[in-house]
């Protein structure tokens, strides 16, 4: 009888420890979610936030005997929201590959408890002092609303400026002072995908970390976006009104070099367009107008093409043929490789029509001109 408890023992502590292995050994996320008091049924969503401020669901789960698991793996850390059909609010929820685990309030699930993963305390954290800042200075603003003390009154318009400033700035303060925080890290990756982001600080914030954040992958992937934003910008300053235009020189339909230089007039238009681009043929009779307007005053105009899309069976006879149909009359040049196109990246080319106007010496003097504004201007620099 010893013999076999002992066995039955062995057996036991043989599966645990097979189930401890597998545990230590999951290579995605798992998250286990218990949901006390919400229905069987009831979907519970992981949302990502999309373009243009819409948010995409990337994941669904179903309460089942009030719980509910997500299972998968991401490349990258990443911020997401955590929703429950029924319940009200959103909670943030930190998703990396490690078990997560959730306890959802019913009643508002921004009250629920998430654990299990340093990034998701530190992030627990990060809110309370957000949300301790957002109470504050509600509170504030109705003293400031309710007094007619002045005196009393600028005392606390200073606090509450001093509060605002303190919200504004509390994912900086947060990175300056978790350098070994993961959270710190995604806080970080969404400074620098803000709308005219500081790079040069959110370099300097990056430059901080730890080293074992900064070689996570999520850290690296930072670090490379950086540099390409970094080097968009330095191609947005160089092409901005003012600068010389950057030599180029590329082929024509003939097959022949043509250079930036040998093609300049008084006035130069380069005007970016492609035969695939629908905006662009539609503002082409426009451009023949001034262009046989203007030619005979000193008028040029360089075509850069960015046909050569992996959907065209033949992008160079579709240039030539949109180049006839269009009567387009002037210069033409093009490397057939879509935006990858050389000229398009020294011009910094990331949508089209796109059009920059230069002046005898080869200087940009305006650029993005359309229809009657871009023969306005040609009108003022010629006649």
């Amino acid at each position: 009888m010893k013999k076999i408890i002992t066995i039955l023992l062995v057996s036991v502590l043989l599966v645990a420890c097979k189930a401890e292995e597998k545990q230590s050994n999951r290579d995605g996320y798992l998250i286990s979610g218990d949901a006390p008091g919400v229905y069987n049924g009831i979907r519970v969503y992981l949302e990502a936030p999309g373009e243009r401020g819409k948010s995409i669901n990337i994941d669904t789960a179903i309460v089942m005997n009030e719980k509910f698991t997500f299972d998968g793996k991401v490349a990258n850390p990443q911020l997401l929201n955590l929703i429950v059909n029924s319940v009200k609010g959103k909670i943030p929820i930190i998703l990396e590959n490690k078990d997560i685990a959730i306890q959802i309030d019913k009643d508002n699930l921004i009250n629920s408890k998430i654990s299990g993963t340093k990034a998701n305390d530190d992030l627990n954290a990060y809110s309370s002092k957000l949300s301790s800042l957002v109470t504050q200075i509600k509170a504030l603003r109705n003293k400031i609303d309710a007094t007619t003390d002045n005196q009393e009154k600028s005392k606390l318009s200073l606090e509450y400026n001093n509060l605002n400033k303190q919200y504004v700035n509390l994912p900086v303060t947060y990175i300056e002072e978790n350098k070994g925080s993961l959270y710190a890290l995604v806080l970080l990756d969404n400074l620098q995908k803000a709308r005219n982001a500081d790079l040069d600080n959110v370099a300097s914030l990056y430059n901080t970390l730890d080293e074992s954040i900064k070689n996570t992958s999520l850290g690296i992937k930072i670090s490379t976006n950086i540099e390409k934003l970094k080097k968009q910008k330095e191609l947005t300053r160089a092409t901005e009104i003012g600068k010389k235009a950057p030599v180029f020189t590329a082929p024509t339909p003939e097959g022949e070099q043509l250079s930036l230089k040998d093609a300049m007039g008084k006035v130069t238009i380069i005007d970016f367009w492609a035969s695939w681009c629908g905006p662009c043929r539609r503002e082409n009779p426009n451009v023949v107008k001034i262009y046989n307007k203007y030619h005979s005053k000193g008028l040029e105009i360089i075509g850069v093409s960015l046909d050569g899309t992996t959907r065209q069976k033949n992008p160079k006879d579709a240039w030539i043929k949109a180049i006839a149909k269009d009567k387009l009359t002037w210069n033409h040049v093009s490397n057939l490789n879509y935006f990858n196109d050389q000229v398009a990246k020294a011009y910094n080319i990331r949508s089209i029509p796109a059009t920059f106007i230069l002046d005898e010496n080869g200087t940009i003097i305006a650029k993005n001109l359309r229809g009657a504004e871009l023969e306005a201007k040609i009108a003022e620099l010629l006649n």
